[in-house]
């Protein structure tokens, strides 16, 4: 066995409601999310978001209200997307 690390891709859907759903003009999306060696978390899919810029950067900018559910749980930035 070596060290190589090994990277893949996991495709999540997100689903905006209400004010985001608003901001970006879609209800939903498939997004491809890059794996690392460690899990991914939801603060990685918010920045990753965030990174497209326009209003993806205003609305998950730092400070402003954002709630995120995980398979229908209401769940922290550092919860792990699996």
């Amino acid at each position: 066995m070596n060290d190589t690390t090994i990277n893949d891709t996991l495709t999540i859907n997100v689903v905006y409601l209400a004010r985001l759903r608003e901001a970006f003009g879609k209800s939903h999306e498939r997004l491809p999310l890059e794996r690392r060696n460690s899990a991914s978390t939801v603060a990685d899919v918010l920045a990753a978001l965030a990174a497209r810029g326009g209003a993806y950067a205003t609305e998950l900018a730092p400070g402003r209200a954002v709630r995120v559910a995980v398979n229908h749980a209401i769940v922290s930035r550092e919860a792990c997307i699996s």
